[in-house]
């Protein structure tokens, strides 16, 4: 009796089986992508005893190999190899036009063999399977220099066809993750521009925020935001580089250039390589590559655009990256409009303050004047006929007291109308004046004022900080305690000392109505 002819997995029985169960289970060991990949091809070369091994990632909107993945050569040779191949030419580039494995004793008598380009390690015999993700086409799996001499064999074959199946399947959940993590990050970084922009940044550090945060989400070389330009182009008013971006600001893309229309209209603008394409027309072109442009635009409104170029040579940008980037151009020109919307409630809201500054001078000093003016009349015809040691003396004394606390409450008033109503106080006065309006809204009137001695000269920043964090200690006291309806907050600086004193009429705990609340800090040179 003669044996049976041996099955298509008896090879596989014998001896490649546990090779190939160890090599299916470490393949889908890995969620990330690139090291999914490099495991493949390393797990293939072993199972089919092959010296070399490769794995091409077929872009397929551009039918060209973005990516390959090697075993087997060592720096040396690889580093002799000038470019690896990009999969348009060649056998490499059959299995692009035929997926189907493809197996050859002899590379170079094949009719559609490009030959090896200078460097390249001499290779015969040829496997080649494709990698499907689910209907798609991935990527191709080369296997070559059979070990032993010989070729590649059916039993090869199959095996190599139940690794790439698997690692179809390895590969579509590793795309699933990094996808998955690549928008998370994409989503927080959403989130912690629309944070910055809305915590009151200025204008132009708002657009670099966005920029900056764009050129790491998309691992570019640069991030860019442009503005239209009165003349009809656009201006690069942010640059986020490695290096120094000083080059990149105020370069501009004039008018009537290729791309401006698509810019100007909304439109992004995807480039494969902006050194090279006629659309580019910038100075700056020649150091970059692969390029987004995508429209910052909100409601409608057309903010600018951010422009997010890799290096020359760089990664391609995919459907991915630039759905993903275009989601958070969208974030972005929304909390760009919602940070100016809130710029320009914070300005109304100052120039509000201005007009109640007003309505003080009219109506608490220039009536304070006018009492003192009466006072000091009737005084004078008192002192005309009264007799020698008369009160006169006393009743003068009080007008200048209340000359004084006049003069203390116009320059209150001057000091904060000298604030800049586009941005926060900057000066101590400022800053003061800003905590006691602040706490107005909650007290429900306005606590009053006074400086004495040069404030803004002698106090240093960490003084400062001190006196503003005990007013606020002080306001928020008082505003506790019942039947508050006044509040006088005295600031006295001196050379060696400032002093903060926080007086309002509330009832305290004990029934007693008034508290005083002082703090005291040395000044030193």
């Amino acid at each position: 009796m003669t044996d049976a002819a041996p099955g298509p997995t008896d090879p596989a029985d014998r001896a490649g089986l546990p090779v190939l169960l160890e090599a299916v289970l470490s393949v889908g060991s890995e969620l990330e992508l690139r090291a999914t990949l490099q495991h493949i091809v390393e797990s293939a070369t072993e199972l089919c005893t092959a010296r070399y091994g490769a794995l091409g990632v077929i872009d397929p909107e551009r039918l060209r190999l973005t990516e390959l993945y090697t075993a087997g050569l060592s720096e040396a040779e690889r580093a002799a190899i000038p470019r690896l191949p990009d999969g348009r030419t060649g056998v490499i580039g059959a299995l692009f036009t035929d997926p189907r494995p493809l197996m050859l004793e002899d590379l170079s008598k094949d009719p559609r063999s490009a030959g090896f380009p200078p460097g390249h390690p001499v290779m015969r015999s040829f496997l080649g399977v494709p990698i499907r993700v689910h209907t798609e086409v991935f990527g191709n799996l080369y296997l070559t220099e059979k070990q032993g001499g010989g070729t590649f064999t059916d039993e090869d074959l199959a095996l190599a066809r139940v690794l790439a199946s698997q690692a179809g399947i390895a590969i579509g959940n590793a795309r699933l993750y990094e996808t998955a993590r690549r928008r998370e990050r994409w989503i927080e970084g959403a989130a912690a521009v629309t944070t910055t922009l809305l915590a009151g940044s200025p204008a132009a550090d708002a657009l670099m925020c966005v920029a900056e945060r764009a050129r790491l989400l998309a691992d570019a070389a640069a991030g860019v935001v442009l503005q239209p330009t009165p003349e009809g182009g656009m201006e690069i008013v942010a640059a986020s580089t490695h290096g120094d971006p000083g080059d990149l600001v105020g370069t501009a893309i004039a008018p009537g250039s290729p791309v401006l229309v698509q810019l100007l209209g909304g439109e992004p603008v995807f480039i494969e390589d902006s050194a090279t394409d006629p659309r580019m027309t910038t100075r700056v072109r020649e150091r970059f590559g692969p390029s987004m442009m995508l429209p910052l635009q909100s409601g409608g409104q057309l903010i600018g655009t951010l422009a997010l170029p890799r290096a020359r040579g760089g990664r391609p940008y995919d459907a991915v990256d630039r759905l993903l980037a275009s989601q958070f151009a969208s974030q972005a020109a929304l909390a760009l409009v919602l940070a100016d919307a809130q710029h320009d409630r914070e300005q109304l809201a100052i120039y509000e303050d201005r007009d109640r500054i007003a309505r003080d001078l009219h109506d608490l000093v220039v009536q304070r004047l006018f009492a003192t003016e009466m006072m000091l009349e009737s005084t004078k015809k008192r002192s005309a006929s009264a007799p020698s040691g008369d009160t006169v003396g006393d009743e003068l004394g009080r007008a200048v007291d209340e000359l004084d606390s006049t003069i203390q409450e116009v320059r209150t008033a001057i000091f904060a109308l000298q604030q800049p109503p586009s941005d926060a106080p900057t000066s101590v006065r400022g800053r003061i004046l800003r905590e006691t309006g602040g706490a107005a809204a909650l007290l429900g009137f306005q606590p009053s004022v006074h400086f004495t001695g040069a404030v803004d000269a002698l106090l240093t920043e960490p003084v400062a900080g001190a006196l503003l964090s005990a007013l606020r200690g002080a306001l928020a006291a008082a505003h506790r305690r019942s039947q508050v309806t006044s509040i006088v907050v005295a600031v006295d600086a001196a050379p060696a000392r400032v002093r903060l004193t926080v007086t309002d009429d509330g009832r305290t705990e004990a029934g007693t109505r008034g508290t005083t609340m002082s703090w005291e800090s040395a000044l030193t040179a």
